[in-house]
């Protein structure tokens, strides 16, 4: 279970608060060792967040035995990063808060094909440049279904047997 995520941001105080609105929890500077750092939590038993960092910070490994350390560095133009999260709002809710943002938010379906639809999901692309996949209650279940070994190797026996057939 992956319990937060850090990622970076222009602003991490704003993104921070428009994540805590979709999370529906708590919302707060981060109390380690990164200046301007905040934090999103999600009011449930798992500890779920986001810890955000100011755009130029990077996590390195530490030296020898010692932990890992804060660079600051140039500001990629997009980031190969991205996480499907459950949120406690509603479809309307998601798109409100992209479209007062101006961040693109579109409610799209994934799959192997277009016509092959199996899980339902919103690209919420915060500051325009992160993306996070948002799922609503009701889109959690059908993407459960798919996200573990068996249901997987299913699929791609399928996948196989289709791409035989052409």
């Amino acid at each position: 279970m992956i319990h937060h995520v850090s990622m970076p941001a222009r602003d991490p105080e704003h993104v921070a608060k428009v994540l805590g609105e979709l999370l529906g929890g708590y919302v707060g500077p981060f109390i380690g060792p990164i200046p301007g750092s905040w934090v999103a939590y999600a009011d449930d038993a798992y500890g779920t967040g986001f810890e955000i960092y100011p755009e130029r910070t990077t996590l390195v490994p530490g030296a020898s035995d010692e932990m890992g350390e804060i660079e600051m560095c140039d500001v990629p133009a997009a980031f190969a990063f991205h996480a499907l999260v459950s949120v406690k709002v509603n479809r309307a809710t998601i798109e409100r808060i992209g479209a007062r943002e101006g961040w693109r938010t579109k409610h799209f379906w994934r799959g192997p094909t277009s016509e092959v639809r199996l899980f339902e999901l919103y690209e919420f692309w915060v500051e325009n440049r992160i993306m996070l996949e948002l799922a609503t209650e009701e889109m959690v279940p059908d993407y459960v279904k798919i996200a573990n070994g068996p249901a997987q190797e299913k699929l791609m026996a399928r996948r196989s047997t289709a791409m035989q057939a052409e």
